[in-house]
């Protein structure tokens, strides 16, 4: 089952349980807190200090949708650059490197004739007109060479050019063992140095980021992205040739101190992430979370989140529905 069809019957099964909520709200509708009448039913809304909304759930309700806050874990992070990039196809790499061997094989060949024939004008055995054309098409056949490794120098990087590792490359990205990803970053963003290592995440699950270890390096800036490029070798069998995927390139500076929220609690609406935070025992805040992040099964968050809040990761779908079904939502307010 792929990604895609995961969210879709994840979204089903968190709207059913939103509705099923709302159903059992229907006859027990939101009320502001204060308001007179009847007494409060099991959800309430209010608004905070800053115009923040608080969705109070009686433990009840809680219990009902299986409510389940936890803190976030407290991480480090190591600045990144981010580029985009795809899959490279096998095939691709394969051709340009039986280009560039074909051409290496033939200039070898010439040149040893060449060689050979030398030896033979030195003993007067080969006429001066079969040298000169020996050595024509042995200076042609280099100089073909030279321009086929200029060429996958500046398609594939020095390093796969100069071909310490190119054979060995080959075979992984060929045999399926290894995906070979290349990393586009935008124009102006320069690194002094290339990176040892990238986290590439898929666009078909950004909650799970992979390695890659660098393979090779553009010289300079690409001529039409005008950006730099890397590749990056990948021993990640799920990532498909021509897949579109974002790098984060690790880079040197001072780490950043924030938190991992577990994918299970972001919540995208109206173009925005958003998390639910316990802020008591029956109160329950949204607030606005960037998406720029992912980590390992989630998202890193700086700044308007902490280790010390509790964050709802399980019924966060249901409480949305809870707030929208209320009148509640306004992504213009503070949160």
């Amino acid at each position: 089952m792929n990604t895609q069809v995961k969210l879709v019957l994840t979204g089903i099964i968190a709207f059913a349980a939103g509705g099923l909520l709302v159903f059992y709200l229907a006859g027990h509708p939101a009320k502001p807190a204060g308001a007179k009448g009847a007494a409060a039913g099991p959800v309430q809304l209010k608004h905070g200090a800053s115009g923040e909304t608080i969705l109070t759930l009686d433990a009840e309700t809680q219990d009902r949708i299986g409510l389940k806050a936890e803190n976030p874990v407290a991480v480090q992070w190591q600045p990144e650059v981010k580029g985009y990039g795809s899959v490279i196809d096998p095939a691709l790499l394969s051709a340009a490197v039986a280009d560039l061997e074909s051409a290496r094989t033939t200039a070898e060949a010439s040149g040893k004739e060449y060689d050979r024939l030398k030896i033979l004008a030195a003993q007067d055995n080969v006429s001066v007109r079969a040298l000169e054309a020996a050595k024509a098409t042995a200076t042609h056949d280099e100089l073909a060479f030279q321009s086929t490794l200029h060429k996958f120098a500046l398609d594939w990087g020095q390093s796969l050019a100069s071909g310490n590792d190119r054979e060995k490359t080959l075979a992984e990205v060929v045999s399926g063992q290894a995906a070979l990803v290349r990393i586009d970053l935008s124009p102006g963003e320069a690194l002094a140095s290339a990176p040892a290592t990238a986290r590439i995440v898929a666009l078909t699950d950004e909650t799970k980021p992979v390695n890659g270890t660098l393979c090779s390096a553009l010289a300079g800036v690409h001529p039409q992205t005008q950006g730099q490029v890397f590749f990056f070798l990948v021993r990640d069998p799920q990532l498909t040739p021509g897949s579109a995927v974002t790098g984060f390139l690790k880079i040197s500076g001072e780490p950043t101190t924030g938190v991992v929220v577990p994918a299970g609690a972001v919540l995208r609406y109206e173009g925005k992430g958003w998390v639910f935070v316990q802020t008591g025992t029956n109160d329950f805040t949204r607030a606005e979370i960037s998406l720029d992040r992912p980590a390992e099964n989630g998202w890193f968050v700086a700044g308007n989140l902490t280790a010390t809040n509790r964050v709802v990761v399980v019924g966060a779908q249901t409480v949305l529905s809870a707030e929208l079904s209320s009148g509640g939502f306004n992504t213009g307010e503070r949160d």
